[in-house]
C-alpha cells in the first residue's frame, strides 16, 4: 500500500456535517478503490477566545476513523477575518509534530491538498519538510477568491511551481488557473463524484405528499417546485431565484442550506409577498437530499462562480434539470436540453429559464442520463492513477539523475 497524506481544511466535522462532504466522498473512494492508504488532516482555526460557532467547532476537533479513512483534526490559531494572510503559515506551523510522528511510524509516499488556499500552501511546507512530492487540487472559490488578492495569489503561485501535479474539477477552471498565472502543463481534471445509489430518480408522484409530512412545508396541488441546493450566500444567488418566483405564478421554492444571508432571503420573501412560497429546509440529511431534488421540476442555481457544483450532477442523477449560469463547468454539464439551460444572472432570465425547462416534456431518465459519467468509484480511481503517474514521474527523474 501506498500512503498519501490529505490535508484539508475543507472537510465534514460534528459541528459543520456537509461541510466538504465531497472530499470526503473522494477520499473515501481513494481508500476502497486503490492502493493508495489514505490520512486526513483536517485542521480547525480557533480564535483566541471562542464565541459563537467557533464554540461548536472546537468541540468538533477530534478524529478517528470515518467510513475507512483516518482523520485528525488538529487546531491552529485562527484569527477571524484577518487571518488569511498568514493561515497556511500557522496551518502548517501547528500541523508539522503531528504529521512527524505520523510519518515516522509509517512513512508517506505523497502530500495532498484538497483546496487550493490556505491548504495548498501549507502542504507545500509540510512536503518540503518530508522531502516527498505534493499535489493540489483547485475547486473553484479557491481560484476565483484568493486567486484574486495578490498576497494569497503568490504564494499559491509558489506552491503550484514546486508541485508535482495540480488537480482542478473541471476544463473551465483549468483555464481561470492560467489566467492567474498557476502553471496549466501541469493540471489535470479530475470530475466530481456521485453516489449513484442514492442519487436517482425516486417515485415522483408521492414525493409532495411525503416532503410536505416530513418537511412541513405546503406542497399540495400541481404547482411547480423549484429546489435551490447550497448555502445561503450571496455568491450562490438565492435571492435572484426569489425575485424570479415573481414572474413564476403559484410556483414554490425549496431552499436547502445555511448561511449568513438567511435573514436577508426570508426578509426578501416577506417584502415581496413570497413568503408563503419559498420554504427555508436549512441542512438536511443527505438521505433527504435526493427526495427534494426528486420531487422538483428544476433545481436553480444562478451562482456567481463555480468549479462544477455537486448540486448540478445530483441534481441531474435525480432526474431533475437545471437552471444555471454560466459559471465554471456549466457549458461541461449542461450540454444537451435534457440537462436544462444556463441563463444569464438577472431574475428576468432565471425566470425565462425554468419556463423553458418546465414547457419541454418531461424525461426524469433522459436527464438522469446525463449523470452517467459522475461516479465516486470513478474519481477514487482516476485519482489513485494520478498519484501513480507523479510517483512514477518522479521516480523516472530521479533514476536518470
Amino acid at each position: 500500500m501506498k500512503r498519501v497524506l490529505s490535508i484539508s481544511t475543507l472537510y465534514p466535522n460534528a459541528a459543520r456535517p456537509r461541510f466538504g462532504t465531497f472530499v470526503a466522498r473522494s477520499l473515501e473512494a481513494l481508500q476502497r478503490e486503490t492502493q493508495w492508504d489514505v490520512t486526513v488532516i483536517n485542521p480547525i482555526g480557533l480564535p483566541p477566545i471562542r464565541f459563537g460557532h467557533y464554540s461548536e467547532l472546537g468541540d468538533a476537533a477530534r478524529g478517528g476513523t470515518e467510513h475507512g479513512v483516518m482523520v485528525h483534526r488538529p487546531t491552529f490559531p485562527l484569527l477571524p477575518k484577518l487571518g488569511g494572510r498568514i493561515n497556511p503559515r500557522l496551518i502548517a506551523r501547528s500541523i508539522l509534530p503531528l504529521v512527524r510522528k505520523l510519518h515516522a511510524e509509517a512513512p508517506f509516499d505523497m502530500v495532498d491538498a484538497q483546496f487550493f488556499y490556505p491548504d495548498g500552501p501549507a502542504a507545500a511546507d509540510i512536503a518540503k519538510e518530508l522531502r516527498l512530492p505534493f499535489s493540489i487540487k483547485a475547486r473553484g472559490a479557491d481560484i476565483h477568491y484568493w486567486g484574486a488578492k495578490s498576497y494569497a495569489n503568490r504564494i499559491m503561485r509558489e506552491a503550484a511551481d514546486d508541485a508535482a501535479g495540480l488537480l482542478s474539477v473541471c476544463e473551465a477552471l483549468a483555464q481561470d488557473m492560467a489566467a492567474i498565472c498557476l502553471p496549466s502543463g501541469k493540471t489535470t481534471i479530475h470530475y466530481t463524484g456521485l453516489d449513484r445509489d442514492l442519487f436517482r430518480p425516486l417515485n415522483h408522484t408521492k414525493l409532495r405528499e411525503r416532503l410536505a409530512s416530513e418537511l412541513g412545508v405546503d406542497l399540495q396541488g400541481d404547482a411547480p417546485i423549484l429546489a435551490t441546493v447550497g448555502a445561503l450566500i450571496e455568491r450562490k444567488g438565492q435571492a435572484l431565484v426569489i425575485e424570479a418566483l415573481r414572474d413564476l405564478p403559484g410556483a414554490r421554492l425549496l431552499l436547502v442550506g445555511k448561511g449568513e444571508d438567511e435573514a436577508a432571503l426570508k426578509a426578501l420573501a416577506t417584502e415581496g409577498g413570497l413568503a408563503d412560497r419559498v420554504h427555508f429546509l436549512g441542512l438536511l440529511d443527505h438521505k433527504m437530499l435526493p427526495l427534494v431534488l426528486s420531487a422538483a421540476d428544476v433545481m436553480v442555481l444562478p451562482s456567481a462562480s463555480e468549479g462544477l457544483a455537486n448540486a448540478w450532477v445530483e441534481a441531474l442523477a435525480c432526474g431533475t434539470p437545471i437552471v444555471i449560469t454560466d459559471a465554471g463547468g456549466a457549458r461541461e454539464v449542461v450540454t444537451d436540453p435534457a440537462a436544462g439551460t444556463i441563463v444569464e444572472r438577472d431574475a428576468a432570465s432565471i425566470a425565462s429559464g425554468v419556463r423553458q425547462v418546465l414547457d419541454r416534456p418531461a424525461d426524469r431518465q433522459g436527464t438522469a442520463a446525463m449523470a452517467d459519467r459522475f461516479d465516486w468509484r470513478v474519481n477514487g480511481r482516476m485519482l489513485g492513477e494520478y498519484f501513480d503517474r507523479l510517483l512514477a514521474e518522479r521516480e523516472g527523474a530521479a533514476g536518470s539523475v
